[in-house]
């Protein structure tokens, strides 16, 4: 599932475009990209630069998770200079813990909500302030889709970033662990794994 938690309404791309313009272009690219991938998709409207980090916002994605139950969570780095992905990362481990409680999840819901408290993968993009590690995922077979799927927002959003760029990034990830192509993430565990010895 992908998910985001606001619609970007004020994206220097959408001055002219009125909120509910902007909503449905973006409505439209989520589409597309979660079909491209297989995925199911979700649209929040916590508000563009308007996000907190609040308990709401959490639990708004904690009700998410106790329907979708993921195994894995893939998101911002805590550090990102954008206060929306900042906050989406804080949410986003905020939820984990929310999801896991009954009470919590139904205070004042308007359906019930079964946790989830099954353990949680968590991973950030990789950011170099950062010293958690680094986890290497192959995309050999997905380059391709994947450089795509870049390529639309790159020529939508005008992003000087170019595919060849990323597609070369990507390759330099891959070199590190020996595989053609690989994207990298830095993983945050929930609950740090028990010493053998100390």
């Amino acid at each position: 599932m992908l998910v985001w938690t606001t619609h970007g309404e004020l994206a220097s791309q959408f001055v002219e475009h009125s909120d509910e313009e902007v909503r449905r272009i973006r409505l439209e690219h989520g589409a597309y990209i979660a079909g491209k991938i297989g995925a199911s998709y979700h649209f929040f409207d916590m508000g563009d630069s308007r996000m907190t980090g609040s308990r709401d916002e959490a639990l708004q994605l904690a009700r998410l998770y106790a329907t979708f139950k993921p195994d894995a969570v893939i998101t911002w780095s805590d550090d990102n200079p954008h206060p929306d992905h900042r906050m989406t990362a804080k949410i986003a481990f905020d939820a984990i813990t929310l999801a896991r409680i009954p009470k919590i999840l139904n205070g004042n819901a308007s359906q019930p909500y079964d946790s989830h408290r099954k353990d949680i993968k968590f991973y950030q993009y990789v950011t170099s302030s950062s010293n958690r590690p680094v986890v290497h995922v192959s995309i050999e077979e997905q380059i391709e889709a994947v450089t795509e799927m870049f390529t639309l927002y790159q020529e939508f959003y005008k992003w000087q970033y170019t595919p060849e760029q990323f597609k070369a990034d990507r390759s330099r990830n891959g070199r590190e662990v020996g595989v053609k192509y690989a994207e990298k993430f830095q993983i945050r565990a929930t609950f740090h794994p028990a010493l053998e010895y100390l």
